[in-house]
């Protein structure tokens, strides 16, 4: 069972520091990642191994501690960032554990430690990266540095202070914002209801407008995506229940960082939102 060539780099020769104190083939069994376990399993293989490298025993255990992380997975603070929590939470089933590299920790904490501190949690102690190894010939690698020139960059969505949401507004106004923006995107936010009562939402996106360069509508979408999943308090102050809300989201894009500077509550009987998004088309900004 081999991972994709072009997502991950390992070797499997001689046991890992964090699995000497397990006996392989004795202590440890393979089983399949469960269904629950939805971040583990676009990875590359669908066996791990049990215990894994967190310690965890039992399989409700992993299951559980795992879904805490589902939320981070979700807002893409970092390429490999499924790869490297799914390296310890289920290890794939080899005659070794493969751990991640320190290397790769490093890059996942850097984009993704600042996630976290916008949600008001640090890095967590279990994670330190000085714990895996730093010979990469013995643990996951990060792609090579060439692999990013293949790829478009795009920019980030940043932690930021939630914009008060307006609900009374003329289309002027609006149009008047339109004018000084990069974007404007309709949103259509839910609760999801889920076997750990974490919260997770339905975000759907509809790109009014973007003016920004090469962006195109489902960058676009996919940007906001992840700024809502950063930005988790936002979000919560936009869907204060399982109905579904409405709001459009205008901002800029500055120095390669996404900055929503006005939220607006789009309600089913609002004429102003929808006349301002039907003249933006023909409208001439001063």
């Amino acid at each position: 069972m081999l991972l994709t060539a072009e997502i991950l780099v390992f070797a499997v020769n001689g046991f890992l520091r964090v699995a000497t104190a397990l006996d392989i083939g004795l202590s440890t069994k393979c089983v399949m990642i469960p269904k629950e376990m939805g971040m583990c399993h676009k990875i590359g293989y669908s066996e791990m191994r049990l215990p894994n490298l967190m310690g965890h025993t039992s399989m409700a255990e992993v299951i559980q501690k795992s879904s805490t992380w589902q939320h981070l997975v979700n807002t893409d603070c970092h390429p490999h960032v499924g790869t490297f929590l799914c390296s310890l939470f289920a290890p794939i089933c080899l005659d070794t554990f493969i751990q991640p590299c320190r290397s790769m920790c490093a890059s996942v904490r850097a984009s993704c430690a600042p996630v976290l501190l916008c949600q008001g949690q640090p890095w967590p102690a279990s994670l330190d990266c000085d714990r895996f190894p730093g010979n990469e010939d013995t643990c996951l690698a990060p792609l090579s540095k060439d692999y990013k020139h293949l790829h478009k960059v795009l920019p980030k969505p940043t932690c930021q202070t939630c914009p008060a949401v307006e609900e009374f507004f003329t289309h002027k106004r609006v149009l008047e914002v339109f004018c000084d923006s990069n974007f404007a995107v309709k949103v259509k936010l839910s609760k999801k209801r889920t076997a750990f009562e974490d919260q997770e939402y339905n975000i759907e996106c509809q790109v009014e407008f973007i003016t920004q360069g090469s962006l195109l509508p489902y960058e676009t979408q996919s940007m906001i995506q992840q700024w809502l999943l950063i930005n988790e308090k936002c979000i919560e102050r936009m869907s204060p229940t399982h109905r579904p809300m409405v709001y459009l989201l205008v901002g800029n894009i500055e120095e390669g960082i996404i900055l929503v500077k006005q939220v607006y509550r789009w309600q089913r009987k609002d004429s102003q939102l929808t006349l301002a998004t039907q003249k933006w088309r023909q409208h001439k900004c001063l």
